[in-house]
């Protein structure tokens, strides 16, 4: 990737240096950490980008301050020290590296488990005190007893596949995933009360919400089976501490191990006080190939940024998994363009847009992505701040518009089609669009008039009489104003009555031509967009 100019990265905690070596190559890249919020605010606004891992608080102020800020990336699978919403706000991709550290959490948590089984840390601790005390760590094997994972996504399914070839069974929570996908995994799919009734173990995996914040509470831990092991090497407050600690006191929890907690560091805990609970220090992701990976992914998604394309896992954009960007980019670029037309054929201030979704996209989970093309399409031209696929959905909120989107099967003969109708307090437009294939993406129908439209290039849409003469008006007019056309089409309904218009020409069509065109007999209405 080449730049006109040198971008400015900062990179205010320690990251591998081959993520740092791939900044280099192309921007300014200063490496200081341990800043106060008050030294960030006043160094932020001299950077373009700033990368960072957990130590760095990314608040609202500190955004606000980098008034240059193109990019925030977290080197690490959570955002929870980014303030996203302030950052959605000012429309900056907030990116995290959620592949780099899956399987150093995952051997970790399974390192936990075994530990935890065998009573592995307990045991040496008793041993480097010169002590002999077998029959004090007696453990238990986890082979043919029950794993329970709380959240089956990227981690908690390559657990599931490490724990199966342990002849252990598993059951798992996840309201995001069909029974059938579960199944295939090996894994029998069930709600939260009745997972923690059979499990021996229970290990989350789930980011922390205000849903999953508590998810194992006291209420739930009372249902589980006596002697049951709980793991935590996810997010800090998924499990009641407290909840936990009387659990663990009574005897009903025989054990936890823990790598993140409520309050970090913990050394206020009571369950450091606790034989019971075996500890580390946020490490699930310490592993000299984890932090190259994670490093290397927010490098390389900074740089894509600054080159005008998309952060493959910004977390304030809606996620596309890799393997659906192929087949939804056409359809993104056809929504935007289709918006773009859409704001500049109508008149009055925008109040409601209607996208429908048909065809094959009705069953296409991730259309809440051409969602937000469409409106950035919309917005764009219009308004003076920028607006992006990250911040598209809040300057719409923002401006009280209101968006619905719709999804049917019926699709007028196309095998897919996108219907967007912009309506404004004097009246409405609406366009549909198909994608055929990568190559072939088209505007089918402008205000129920059928086409076979380019959506690229300038364009002059006109409504007239269909009468003889009238388009040669218009394209002398054109003419005589040294505007070539480079293509036209014509729709109708029915002979003789209101047909449209669309001329692709080379150039910009000044003001006073487009008046001159509107003034003609048979003329209803021309207008000039820009896609």
């Amino acid at each position: 990737m080449g730049f006109t100019l040198k971008f400015r990265v900062l990179v205010s905690d320690p990251l591998a240096e081959e993520g740092i070596e791939i900044l280099k190559e192309t921007c300014d890249v200063d490496v200081r950490t341990n800043l106060t919020e008050e030294q960030l605010i006043e160094a932020i606004k001299d950077y373009d980008a700033i990368l960072v891992r957990s130590g760095t608080e990314v608040t609202a102020a500190v955004i606000e301050a980098g008034t240059n800020l193109k990019y925030i990336g977290r080197a690490g699978a959570g955002v929870d020290n980014i303030d996203t919403e302030a950052a959605t706000r000012r429309g900056i991709p907030v990116a995290n590296a959620p592949m780099g550290n899956t399987l150093a959490a995952t051997e970790h948590t399974i390192a936990m488990m075994l530990s935890l089984a065998r009573n592995i840390p307990q045991a040496t601790a008793s041993l480097k005190k010169k002590e002999w005390k077998r029959s004090k760590f007696m453990g238990v094997e986890v082979n043919e007893k029950t794993l329970g994972i709380v959240g089956l996504g990227r981690i908690g399914r390559e657990i599931a596949k490490r724990v199966i070839a342990m002849d252990m069974k598993v059951v798992g929570y996840d309201p995001f995933i069909t029974k059938e996908n579960a199944a295939q995994m090996g894994v029998e799919l069930m709600g939260i009360d009745d997972l923690v009734k059979v499990a021996d173990f229970i290990t989350v995996h789930t980011p922390l919400t205000p849903e999953t914040k508590h998810l194992i509470n006291a209420e739930r831990i009372a249902t589980m089976k006596d002697g049951v092991r709980l793991i935590n090497c996810a997010r800090g407050g998924i499990i009641d501490e407290k909840a936990m600690y009387d659990g663990l006191v009574s005897g009903k929890i025989a054990g936890a191990a823990l790598d993140v907690f409520e309050s970090e560091p913990p050394f206020e805990s009571p369950l450091l006080t606790l034989d019971s609970v075996i500890v580390t220090p946020h490490l699930g992701a310490s592993t000299v190939e984890a932090q190259k990976n994670v490093a290397v992914s927010v490098a390389k998604q900074c740089l894509a940024v600054f080159a005008g394309e998309p952060a493959k896992y910004a977390v304030n954009v809606p996620m596309v998994p890799p393997d659906q960007q192929d087949l939804m980019e056409p359809f993104a670029y056809l929504g935007e363009r289709m918006g773009k037309l859409a704001t500049q054929l109508v008149e009055g201030r925008i109040g409601e847009i209607n996208i429908t979704y048909g065809g094959d996209l009705a069953g296409n989970r991730f259309t809440r992505y051409i969602t937000r093309a469409v409106l950035k399409g919309i917005l764009d031209p219009v308004l003076r701040e920028p607006v992006n696929f990250v911040n598209a959905e809040y300057v719409t909120k923002e401006r009280g518009i209101k968006v619905a989107e719709t999804k049917t099967e019926a699709s007028s003969g196309f095998k897919n089609l996108i219907t967007l109708t912009v309506k404004t307090d004097v009246g409405e437009e609406t366009v549909s669009g198909s994608v055929f294939s990568k190559d072939r993406i088209r505007i089918t129908s402008i205000g129920g008039y059928t086409m076979d439209m380019v959506p690229e290039g300038s364009v002059i849409i006109s409504r007239h009489l269909d009468k003889p003469g009238v388009i040669g008006r218009a394209s002398t007019i054109l003419g005589a104003a040294e505007i070539n056309i480079a293509g036209m089409q014509v729709g109708r309904k029915k002979p003789g009555e209101e047909a449209i218009m669309v001329l692709n020409v080379d150039s910009d069509v000044p003001a006073a031509v487009m008046d001159e065109m509107r003034a003609k007999v048979g003329i209803f209405s021309a207008k000039f967009a820009k896609l």
